[in-house]
Parts: C-alpha cells; sequence; structure tokens
C-alpha cells in the first residue's frame, strides 16, 4: 500500500480566524474565518475552503486526463455550490455539493471529451474520500493556561 502523509497546522489568530500553514514553506498560509456574526469573514471559512478542494481536485483531474487524451484546454472554470442545512439535532451540515466544470476546447476535439468525462471523477482523490466517508480521528490535549508559553520567535 502506497502510504503518503501531509500536515496542516492551524494557528489561532482572534476569535474565529485561524492561519493555515502547510508542510511546505512555499505553500504560504492561507487565513480561515468564519462569516459574521461569529468571526468578521476575513477569509474563506471550512466549508468554503472543503468545496475549493473538492473543485480544484476535479478540475486537475479533468485537465489530466484532457491531456493524456491529447485534448488542448485553452481554459477551465470550475464552479461548486455548497448547500448547508440543518440535521435532526439542529446541527448545520454540509448537504450537497454540485460542481460544474467549464472546459473550453475547439469545437473539433469536443468528441474526445467523453472517455475522460466518465473516468476523471474517480481519480479526484478528495472527491472519492469525501463520498466515502473519511474517518476523522479527533484527540483534544489541552495546555495549561497558567504556564507561560513559549514565544514563537523563542528557540526553547
Amino acid at each position: 500500500m502506497d502510504e503518503r502523509h501531509f500536515d496542516v497546522e492551524l494557528t489561532r489568530d482572534r476569535a474565529f480566524a485561524f492561519t493555515a500553514r502547510f508542510d511546505s514553506a512555499e505553500l504560504g498560509e492561507v487565513r480561515i474565518d468564519e462569516p459574521a456574526p461569529l468571526g468578521q469573514g476575513d477569509g474563506p471559512n471550512a466549508s468554503r475552503v472543503l468545496g475549493a478542494a473538492i473543485g480544484h481536485c476535479l478540475g486537475a483531474s479533468l485537465l489530466f486526463c484532457l491531456g493524456k487524451a491529447r485534448v488542448d484546454v485553452s481554459d477551465l472554470s470550475v464552479r461548486v455550490r455548497g448547500t448547508v442545512t440543518r440535521n435532526d439535532a439542529g446541527r448545520l451540515r454540509i448537504t450537497d455539493l454540485r460542481v460544474t466544470l467549464h472546459p473550453t476546447v475547439r469545437a473539433a476535439e469536443r468528441e474526445r471529451l467523453g472517455r475522460c468525462v466518465n473516468l476523471f471523477e474517480d481519480f479526484c482523490l478528495v472527491t472519492s474520500s469525501v463520498r466515502n466517508g473519511i474517518p476523522v480521528h479527533v484527540e483534544v490535549e489541552p495546555a495549561d493556561a497558567d504556564v507561560a508559553a513559549p514565544s514563537r520567535g523563542d528557540p526553547s
């Protein structure tokens, strides 16, 4: 089994705003925040980040397949529309994600899209994982607020 790992670290900036840092310095940081009234909307919330991840994964998967099929894609836009509703317990849940991909290809190449349209979704890591229900293991490890934590720049 081919197993790989990735890490994302989130640090609270204020209220409901966090900065996400990835396991590669070249990837930079992403601000994630809740919309008002909880947060200030200084970045996308987690639901939107999930939608972006699914949209990007599907778009990249389609582009990869079309490239293998030698279909020249001059542009691609992806729209993800998420629906959030309350479940029986009154908790908000993402209940539907609708993804529409708009590849721009020459008319003469449109007939070669079929094979990829039938295949590309299965190769999207994120969409397939979400559809299958990823096990999420959660641990809460409280830190003692009475003990002074070293500052970010402190090497100790």
